[in-house]
C-alpha cells in the first residue's frame, strides 16, 4: 500500500520547523498518543529514537533507527521492533520569497506477526485520521 502523506504551509522558518518536528522530546506536543520520547544520543544518522506511544489502551516503547538526516530540509527514521513498525519520512523546504515553510511527512508501515493483520485493517485507517489532526496541532504550535 501506498505511504499516508500530508503536506502543510507553516509560517515559520525552515530550521525551526525542521528542528520541532525531529525533536522526539517534543513529539507528545503535537502527536496524539505519544507520551514521551528521546534520542539515545545527538541526532544523526543511525542514532536510535525511542517513544512511548499509548497503544490499545497501553503505553508501549517503539524504538527506531534515523535512516535520513539532512538538516534543515530532511529526517526519516525506520521501526526497529515489535509487529507494527513505522517508516516516517520528513522533507522541509522553505517557501520562495517569504519566511514560511512546506513540510511534507509520510508514514508507512510494516507488519510482522500478528502486525499484517492490524496493519491493513486498524493502524492505516486510524493513522490516517490520526494524522491529519496531528498536522492540525504542529501548525498551530509552529504559528504560535
Amino acid at each position: 500500500m501506498a505511504a499516508i502523506v500530508n503536506q502543510i504551509e507553516v509560517d515559520a522558518p525552515a530550521a525551526e520547523v525542521f528542528d520541532y518536528v525531529t525533536d522526539p522530546e517534543r513529539f507528545p506536543e503535537w502527536q496524539a498518543n505519544v507520551v514521551g520520547g528521546h534520542m539515545d544520543h545527538e541526532t544523526s544518522l543511525g542514532a536510535i529514537c525511542n517513544t512511548t506511544r499509548r497503544i490499545g489502551g497501553r503505553e508501549r516503547e517503539v524504538t527506531s533507527e534515523v535512516t535520513k538526516y539532512s538538516p534543515p530540509s530532511s529526517w526519516a527514521v525506520h521501526g526497529t521492533d515489535g509487529p507494527i513498525r513505522a517508516t516516517v519520512d520528513v522533507v522541509v523546504e522553505p517557501l520562495a520569497g517569504t519566511e514560511g515553510t512546506r513540510l511534507t511527512i509520510s508514514l508507512d508501515f510494516e507488519g510482522h506477526g500478528i502486525g499484517k493483520v492490524l496493519v491493513p485493517l486498524l493502524v492505516r485507517p486510524q493513522s490516517r485520521k490520526e494524522m491529519q489532526r496531528n498536522m492540525t496541532r504542529l501548525k498551530a504550535r509552529l504559528e504560535a
